[in-house]
């Protein structure tokens, strides 16, 4: 079995590559990129792998039985037709299975709604595409709250406009782990699984992270309109906007779905208890 992953050069991409080669073999790996260079430091096969380029595509799915299709970061219109370079190079090079990474949200009334939009629309081409397939729909990162700690230390809270709404949140080692179980397994084929962790409020993700960080953070809920002006200065219009979208849906319960972990991955998610006591451990 020659496994491909596509955005190697990517944090998921590489988490996955990493997590793959540990269940089959680094040879069994080839490694797709945009930039290959980018992604030789992950020692596996990298071949190009331009969304755009179709034609390129193909060729370096050459040999390749099952790829990983993780979800591009492009414009939500861009996007569809890249994904479908993607399916259309597979089934003409002869991959048989095709393992989708999609993502959890509002399907419509918030400004991340597109996006959501984007990734069912790829789900319903795989489905469609005569390939055995797998679909993931990923829970949001917590990598990037702790990466921000430092900001939240400075401000002395967490605002956003998620109020109560419970986000089912993930780790890109916990997702790696999971897609290399449905990527290997045929038990997996045909199946969507929601892939996050145990849902939490934003003001129980403070308490962790006072847990990991010895801070003394509390949360403040922000109106979706004030949340966004917010974003927007920040980050620039776009990213801004598409920011305060992903907090809407979280507010209004579209992060809180039940989850499938334990069906893709065959054990329990890393409960948060545990992510932050390790985190507290590396800090000290």
């Amino acid at each position: 079995m020659k496994i491909a992953i596509t955005a190697a050069s990517g944090q998921l991409g590489g988490e996955i590559v990493r997590a793959i080669c540990q269940v089959i073999g680094q040879d069994n790996v080839v490694g797709l990129a945009r930039t290959p260079a980018k992604a030789q430091h992950l020692g596996v096969e990298v071949r190009p792998g331009d969304y755009n380029n179709r034609q390129a595509l193909e060729a370096s799915l050459n040999g390749v039985d099952t790829v990983l299709l993780v979800s591009g970061m492009d414009a939500p219109d861009k996007r569809i037709e890249q994904h479908r370079n993607v399916i259309a190079a597979a089934k003409a090079a002869g991959v048989i299975k095709i393992v989708y990474t999609s993502v959890q949200g509002a399907d419509e009334g918030t400004a991340f709604s597109p996006v959501i939009q984007s990734n069912r629309q790829t789900e319903v081409d795989i489905r469609n595409s005569g390939l055995k397939w797998a679909i993931g729909r990923n829970g949001i990162y917590i990598e990037p709250d702790v990466e921000y700690i430092e900001t939240y230390k400075q401000a002395g809270e967490i605002a956003n406009c998620a109020g109560e709404g419970k986000c089912g949140y993930t780790t890109r080692p916990e997702l790696a782990y999971a897609y290399a179980r449905m990527l290997t397994a045929d038990k997996h084929n045909g199946k969507t699984y929601n892939l996050h962790g145990e849902a939490i409020t934003q003001a129980e993700l403070a308490e962790y992270l006072n847990l990991a960080f010895d801070t003394q953070l509390t949360y403040r809920a922000m109106t979706v309109d004030d949340y966004r002006h917010e974003r927007i200065e920040a980050l620039g219009d776009f990213m801004g906007t598409v920011i305060a979208g992903i907090y809407e849906g979280i507010r209004e319960g579209k992060a809180n779905n039940p989850s499938d972990f334990l069906a893709a991955a065959e054990r329990e998610h890393q409960s948060w208890q545990d992510y932050f006591i390790n985190l507290k451990r590396l800090n000290q």
